[in-house]
């Protein structure tokens, strides 16, 4: 059986301390990680794309069969 602690507004289950959200707080948060995620892969793509042909859809469609 798991013990929750409350003490000095600290909580903890078992031994570890937590942090409590309301669900709403905690999606907001992993959507704004999400969005941090794709901006990275997004600035990591252009890094290196720099300088590079660039290609028009249709020919990407064609090259990847989409």
């Amino acid at each position: 059986m798991v013990k929750i602690i409350e003490k000095n507004n600290i909580v903890k289950i078992g031994k570890e301390p937590v942090v409590i959200l309301p669900l709403k707080k905690w999606k907001e948060i992993g959507e704004w990680l999400e969005d941090l995620e794709e901006r990275i892969r997004f600035e990591i793509a252009y890094k290196e794309s720099r300088g590079e042909k660039m290609i028009i859809l249709e020919e990407l469609k064609r090259k990847y069969n989409l």
